[in-house]
């Protein structure tokens, strides 16, 4: 018979995976317990969780009584086993947070930048304290991720060019990284929206979906098959650009050197934070920003609805592009102003889109709470920590 080398350590790691990945997903959990949910022999189950104590990864955090024979001892996965920071990069605030290996929050700090001349500091000051205020030395830090608006290169992992970080340029990932001294990885604000509302929002569980972002700046992430996908120049989502009828066409999208482009016509023309506010004025609905005013007309009632129904024909444009090419199933509606449009933006957008195309998506709000940006690049900082850690 051949012998092959090697399997009972795969089996081993194996093993050792679906022990950890379940604690994380379910714990604490008893030995019998992890044993019937993995399928793994009692004996096996014991030899994995004894293997995995050794590493320090798994401990005992209390007993489970109510059976025959002695308390049956409840494993965890040790919270303090590796750490992860994300961040949220916005032109006039950043934001970090830095979590524990099982994804709980142990500091979140926010500071202005506009003390800082170079963005390297302004990330450097945010992670340091948040790092102080959650008790944990940067050495500690197993992934960090940074989230930013604009298009991020797949090649460099530097963000090519951004309407409101300037300041963020060519080299600014290995700059990060040697001032951090650790491996960083810049992933665009949206798609790490969409990591958060897949793990834990609207599309809990949709393999196949998309996110519109409507605040700020106007940007859309596409999920298929439960992986993001960005494009060969990771330009994918930037529906900002996306022609539409009646409105110019986007002009110098090829940035020139040192220079960022212009975006002076497409779909953003029609739901800009220009564009959205002026439309609202219109209609009698004033604040200071875009939300305010469709926050009004919400709460006005039948007063509203013309605010909303042309919003919602003005996103329409932009959705059912996506839909006819992608056939999605869902759209996630998120930002600021889909925040305070809620279910009478969706609906809107939905019968709207069903007007003007074939396809049929369910539109809904994010159901993400608190900062959606800052929760997915803790998330996707936890994926590649867990990766490295449970592997090694």
């Amino acid at each position: 018979m051949e012998r092959r080398p090697g399997v009972p350590r795969l089996l081993r790691e194996i093993n050792d995976r679906a022990a950890l990945e379940l604690l994380l997903a379910s714990g604490p959990l008893t030995r019998g317990q992890i044993g019937e949910l993995t399928g793994l022999s009692k004996v096996t189950a014991s030899q994995t969780l004894a293997r995995l104590e050794e590493r320090g990864l798994v401990e005992v955090v209390g007993e489970q009584g109510g059976g025959r024979g002695p308390n049956a001892a409840l494993y965890a996965v040790v919270a303090s086993s590796a750490y992860v920071a994300g961040l949220d990069v916005e032109p006039e605030l950043v934001t970090a947070a830095v979590a524990d290996i099982n994804g709980e929050i142990a500091a979140e700090v926010t500071i202005d930048p506009s003390g800082h001349d170079d963005p390297i500091a302004a990330v450097h000051t945010a992670l340091v304290k948040a790092c102080r205020s959650a008790r944990v030395a940067m050495g500690k830090l197993r992934g960090v991720v940074i989230g930013t608006p604009g298009v991020v290169d797949p090649r460099s992992g530097d963000v090519r060019y951004s309407f409101d970080l300037p300041g963020w340029h060519e080299g600014m990932h290995q700059s990060l990284a040697a001032d951090l001294r650790h491996e960083v990885v810049i992933e665009n604000d949206v798609n790490l929206a969409a990591l958060a509302e897949h793990a834990a929002g609207a599309a809990k569980g949709a393999d196949d979906f998309v996110l519109v972002w409507v605040g700020r700046g106007l940007g859309l992430a596409i999920m298929l098959g439960g992986r993001l996908y960005r494009g060969r120049s990771g330009s994918a989502g930037e529906i900002g650009w996306l022609p539409v009828p009646g409105v110019p066409l986007a002009e110098d999208v090829r940035a020139l050197p040192g220079k960022p482009p212009s975006l002076a016509g497409g779909l953003a023309a029609l739901v800009s934070m220009k564009a959205v506010t002026e439309l609202a004025g219109s209609y009698g609905f004033t604040g200071a920003s875009k939300a305010e005013g469709v926050a009004a007309a919400v709460k006005a009632g039948a007063a509203g609805e013309p605010l909303l129904d042309e919003i919602a024909a003005r996103l329409a444009l932009g959705v059912a592009s996506v839909c006819v090419v992608l056939d999605p199933g869902t759209v996630v509606l998120a930002g600021e102003v889909s925040r305070a449009g809620g279910a009478a933006l969706s609906s809107r957008v939905e019968e709207a889109v069903a007007r003007i195309c074939p396809v049929r998506p369910q539109v809904v709000v994010s159901e993400v709470t608190g900062n959606p940006v800052l929760r997915g690049a803790v998330l996707a900082a936890l994926d590649r920590a867990r990766e490295e850690v449970f592997s090694s």
